[in-house]
């Protein structure tokens, strides 16, 4: 049996060899993002029909722990994603999706190739993050799949993914620069009015 971190040595390489772009953390090879796109089509009773994730580009982060792959990758979608499974602020996948499917046979690949296709092409309203989701999926599923298309266009574009992530740096800057307005303001302190 391999050690778990010759393993995700392993399966870490497999992805980066794959079509997938993937971007390691800091040259970590626990922390990752893989650009991730949505399913083409969707089987519903024996049709094919375009599913509503189609032509999204998300950029996925995700997490090994040490004792992968005996324990679940913690994935996240970076950019905004409506999905009863999905919270739509923070964008991590429902923790009982990915544990009650995981096994130690899967692999990262399989992770982007079949779990994560199937669960936006099957979503499950009745284990919700997203609870506006969910209600909508099950009360009006067509208003379901126009507001996820919506999503898509507005905010899983390549250029959404690309930018995802970066919004936490620009907070920071900004937060500089008001400081920086704050420290001349003092100045005035002095004065009369």
């Amino acid at each position: 049996m391999s050690s778990p971190k010759r393993r995700i040595e392993t399966d870490v390489m497999k992805l980066l060899m794959s079509d997938y772009e993937v971007t390691l953390v800091n040259d970590n090879m626990q922390e990752f993002y893989v650009k991730f796109s949505g399913p083409t089509e969707s089987r519903d009773n024996a049709n094919v029909t375009e599913a509503p994730f189609s032509g999204g580009v998300w950029k996925i982060h995700v997490e090994l722990p040490d004792q992968y792959p005996y324990r679940s990758p913690s994935i996240g979608f970076m950019n905004k994603i409506f999905h009863p499974n999905i919270d739509e602020l923070s964008g991590s996948v429902c923790l009982d999706v990915i544990n009650q499917t995981w096994s130690p046979m899967f692999d990262m690949i399989n992770i982007f190739e079949v779990f994560l296709p199937q669960l936006l092409r099957y979503p499950n309203p009745s284990d919700p993050l997203n609870g506006e989701a969910a209600a909508l999926l099950m009360r009006e599923p067509k208003r379901y799949d126009e507001k996820v298309k919506d999503y898509v266009q507005r905010f899983a574009t390549k250029e959404a993914a690309d930018d995802a992530g970066k919004a936490d740096d620009d907070d920071d800057e900004e937060l500089s620069d008001l400081e920086h307005l704050s420290d001349e303001g003092n100045e005035a302190d002095g004065m009369e009015l």
